[in-house]
């Protein structure tokens, strides 16, 4: 359906709107009017049946090609596959003569793999397997020669003692992207499944889309495959046609750190360009850095913290002093939780992704889904940060649950003021809407994705169960 086709009045009839049973009235993309409606004053009727009919929800961080990416990649973790004899027999059985992509792999399959192991694994078509972390890609022997144009001689190439390549590369995404003649990705299967989950909204926190990327994911917003609003937040973005250019990515490695003064002038700059920055904190030591160079350089309205994954005791107050605001993601406590337990530096287990202390110390929180590094189901994000609970039953930092009320609220707000304030069915609001096949008390009871009926993006009706 074209823009044009869109039906100009759409009342969504007999929903609960702040606890309250009314109807919507929808017109050129926005809601007109909240209240009783007469039969006529609509193109389109959508039947509530006294479900709930929310803003749409929107995920402040993840990674939109990747995702695509993800949906035809062979799953490599845990979850997935045990021992070097499963991993192999997945990564042959991948359809197709060309590259083979495994995603989602952790040490706690098979250990360490370099160009030899991933050989033994696969050696007669190119593979690159890419740690669950998103920041190392493992690439065998034909993989290195087919990029071999691209490698350079950064300590992202891991290189051996005589010094070739190891097959270990990392954050190298821009820089494979540019080398593969991969199919371009499929974006209308992540449309679908945010659809799914009652998303209209992403920020996509990639921090270095080229021009290539930037031009694909417009393409699939102005045709129709993506259809939810989009902000980018990838470096040396410009003025675009179906994005919005949220605060500038940082990304520090922490394998490889920048020095202060570095990130100093890199915020800096940001800043002076009149962008904020979303700095990507992993680590306590990331997370420290970063708060002495804001406190120093100075803040900017929208400046906020990627992540926050580990926030030690005190450290939440100078967050809030600072003016930062953190998007997180809670979902990483459920879909690796027991791994934190085994690997995580005991003193950082109470400090892993903090939500209720950093809401106690005043910092506004977001919540995300890093999709496809974390799960991308919402409601499953939020019944982490309500439960904290692991796969196995184990509770990491009990005292930062937060009641199922504020993490919806964390997937409510803004795109451009994540942890503010929730968004409204009201007059005058843009008409991007999620439509529940349940009153709220009853899906805040469950948050479960299954209730999502479809939603609503720029006026037009996209179903969940087609």
């Amino acid at each position: 359906m074209s823009a044009a086709q869109v039906p100009r009045r759409t009342v969504f009839r007999d929903v609960e709107v702040a606890g309250e049973h009314t109807d919507v009235l929808v017109r050129d993309g926005r809601v007109v009017a909240v209240g009783r409606t007469r039969r006529g004053d609509a193109d389109e009727v959508i039947d509530g049946a006294g479900g709930a009919l929310l803003p749409g929800l929107h995920d402040h961080h993840l990674h939109l090609l990747a995702m695509a990416a993800a949906s035809r990649s062979v799953e490599c973790g845990p979850g997935a596959v045990r021992g070097l004899r499963e991993l192999r027999a997945a990564l042959r059985q991948h359809d197709g003569q060309g590259w083979v992509r495994g995603v989602g792999y952790h040490e706690s399959v098979a250990g360490t793999l370099d160009r030899h192991v991933v050989d033994r694994l696969c050696a007669d078509r190119p593979v690159r397997i890419q740690h669950r972390s998103g920041a190392l890609w493992m690439l065998n022997s034909l993989a290195l020669q087919r990029v071999s144009s691209v490698l350079d001689a950064s300590a992202d190439v891991e290189r051996d003692a005589a010094g070739e390549p190891t097959g270990r590369l990392w954050r190298y995404d821009g820089r494979l992207r540019a080398a593969l003649s991969d199919d371009p990705p499929e974006l209308g299967v992540v449309g679908r499944a945010l659809v799914r989950a009652g998303i209209t909204g992403v920020t996509d926190a990639t921090p270095d889309l080229d021009p290539t990327a930037v031009a694909i994911l417009a393409a699939a917003r102005a045709d129709g495959a993506l259809p939810q609003r989009l902000t980018l937040l990838g470096a040396d973005l410009g003025a675009g046609t179906g994005f919005t250019v949220g605060p500038r990515k940082l990304l520090l490695r922490d394998h490889d750190l920048p020095d202060y003064d570095r990130l100093a002038a890199t915020v800096a700059a940001a800043h002076l360009s009149g962008r904020p920055v979303a700095v990507h904190c992993v680590t306590r030591v990331s997370l420290l850095l970063t708060l002495a160079v804001l406190a120093e350089v100075g803040t900017r309205p929208g400046d906020r913290i990627e992540h926050a994954a580990v926030v030690p005791a005190g450290v939440a107050q100078r967050i809030s002093d600072l003016g930062l605001r953190v998007v997180t993601q809670p979902g990483f406590l459920r879909a690796r939780g027991d791994d934190y337990l085994r690997e995580v530096d005991p003193d950082d287990l109470a400090h892993l992704y903090p939500h209720a202390g950093l809401l106690c110390a005043g910092v506004p929180v977001a919540l995300s889904s890093d999709a496809p590094h974390g799960p991308l189901d919402p409601w499953a994000n939020m019944r982490a940060a309500v439960d904290r609970s692991t796969r196995t039953g184990h509770v990491l930092g009990v005292t930062e649950r937060v009641d199922a009320r504020t993490a919806l609220a964390g997937y409510l707000c803004a795109p451009d003021d994540p942890g503010g304030p929730a968004r409204t069915v009201t007059p005058g609001a843009r008409a991007d809407l999620c439509l529940l096949e349940e009153p709220l008390a009853i899906a805040l009871d469950k948050l479960d994705s299954a209730l999502v009926r479809g939603v609503m993006i720029e006026g037009r009706w996209h179903d969940a169960r087609r």
